[in-house]
């Protein structure tokens, strides 16, 4: 038990809360924004004509999001609903309907 804990105390304080990197890498601060992770990740519910989707950006850089609707009935008229920032660590939730059966729906993700 002392061993450990003697071990413990060696370790310089800083070096424990850092994330080690490999030679030849940058921080994540560094890191160019097209290569960084992005987007929001989606849940869509369909129930009979209308469509929820629940999305959450787990990633320091905003999601802008859109719900698109494709309606089964040819005389329906399709949905394309306005983009929404969905910041960092946020959750958005998104709606949308058919007049009648809901052929496809999902989300799209902007910078």
């Amino acid at each position: 038990m002392f061993a450990a804990l003697t071990l413990l105390l060696a370790v310089p304080s800083d070096a424990a809360s850092h994330t080690a990197y490999s030679a030849g890498t940058t921080s994540p601060a560094r890191v160019p924004a097209e290569k960084r992770p992005f987007g929001a990740s989606c849940r869509t519910v369909v129930d009979g004509s209308h469509v929820t989707a629940y999305c959450r950006n787990p990633y320091p850089e905003p999601d802008h999001i859109g719900l698109h609707i494709e309606c089964d009935r040819w005389w329906d008229i399709d949905a394309d609903g306005a983009r929404v920032e969905a910041g960092p660590a946020q959750n958005v939730r998104l709606t949308g309907r058919c007049w009648k059966e809901v052929r496809s729906a999902w989300v799209s993700h902007r910078k």
